[in-house]
């Protein structure tokens, strides 16, 4: 066989895989986007906004129409039928009147944004992500949003991980990466040249916790950031993506419990913030989520299903390390406990 013939049936094979991958690559989507015209596989009424004043707004996981969607439930009724918006976000949270909505463009050159709506659906602002969304928070009145988004790798698990936090004013109006911060490590400033920092939380418009990787000594730190003199001072050691609790005395996180060199493992805890002391909580599975604190002695979290992709579900937990998790909403994801009284 000479070269001609010999690279033509390597061509016609090549362009029959290429056909074949591209027949099954239109079959796969068609058939995602049956599923998801399907009826939804929860109890879903139509709505505009997020639902009453005290409720719980999530990403809804349930299969079938709404799949994405932002949804919402009764607080007193979380169980029950879920409001389901038009929005679609893959992280969400909010407050009384603002809603934080980070989400993939997915395309051929996926891109990323946030954007920021009051609770009746009017966008207030939005602005490009660098990376694949990670984390947001809005601050108890609304006047702030807090987002990270990856830069580089795909999660926290991942070596070399890059992010960038940032927060911004409810009209989008930046305070600056938090990486240009002045960062205070155990009395002493550090150098901004290798930290990360993500999972914010909001005391009030003035004070605000989240976590920062120092890549140089692989440690994590919880910080406490104070918004007018943009410094940031750590706190405690280990501790990931705080979540203040409504009273304003313990700090909700995820603490890394794996020996070292083994697959990375979670155990949800408790920092208080007055004594120091961590309460590791009783859940045995890995928790890769930024806690929300239903109320001052139960804490949530969100944990996908081993039986579905795409899908998860929010659980329950006591704050003081008794008893056992259990499953709160059904199919959902990102929850955000919103009160019209704090």
């Amino acid at each position: 066989m000479n070269d001609r013939i010999k690279w033509g049936v390597v061509g016609l094979v090549a362009a029959i895989g290429l056909g074949s991958t591209a027949v099954v690559g239109v079959l796969a989507w068609q058939q995602h986007d049956q599923d998801r015209s399907a009826p939804s596989a929860a109890d879903t009424v139509l709505a505009v906004g997020t639902g009453p004043a005290d409720r719980v707004v999530f990403r809804n996981t349930a299969e079938g129409t709404g799949y994405g969607h932002v949804a919402s439930v009764d607080l007193a009724a979380p169980a029950g039928q879920r409001a389901v918006d038009d929005l679609i976000c893959d992280r969400v949270d909010a407050a009384l009147d603002t809603v934080s909505c980070l989400r993939n463009e997915r395309g051929i050159v996926p891109s990323y944004s946030a954007t920021v709506y009051t609770a009746a659906g009017e966008q207030l602002a939005q602005w490009p992500l660098p990376g694949i969304p990670s984390r947001t928070r809005v601050s108890p009145d609304g006047a702030f949003v807090a987002t990270t988004s990856f830069v580089t790798g795909h999660s926290y698990a991942t070596v070399g991980f890059s992010t960038e936090t940032v927060i911004r004013s409810a009209d989008g109006e930046s305070l600056g990466d938090l990486e240009e911060w002045t960062l205070i490590v155990a009395g002493e400033p550090s150098l901004p040249l290798d930290r990360n920092f993500w999972g914010v939380t909001f005391a009030d418009d003035e004070t605000f916790y989240a976590t920062v990787g120092l890549a140089s000594s692989g440690r994590t730190y919880l910080v406490r950031g104070d918004i007018s003199t943009r410094t940031l001072t750590t706190l405690a050691e280990n501790v990931e993506c705080p979540s203040l609790s409504p009273d304003g005395t313990r700090i909700a996180f995820k603490r890394v419990t794996s020996a070292a060199g083994a697959p990375v493992h979670w155990t949800p805890a408790v920092y208080d913030l007055a004594t120091g002391a961590v309460t590791l909580l009783g859940e045995s599975r890995g928790i890769d989520d930024q806690i929300e604190w239903l109320d001052d002695d139960t804490v949530l979290y969100a944990l996908p299903r081993t039986d579905a992709i795409g899908d998860s579900d929010v659980w329950r937990l006591a704050a003081d390390g008794s008893g056992a998790p259990e499953l709160f909403i059904e199919h959902a994801w990102s929850p955000a406990v919103v009160r019209s009284t704090r």
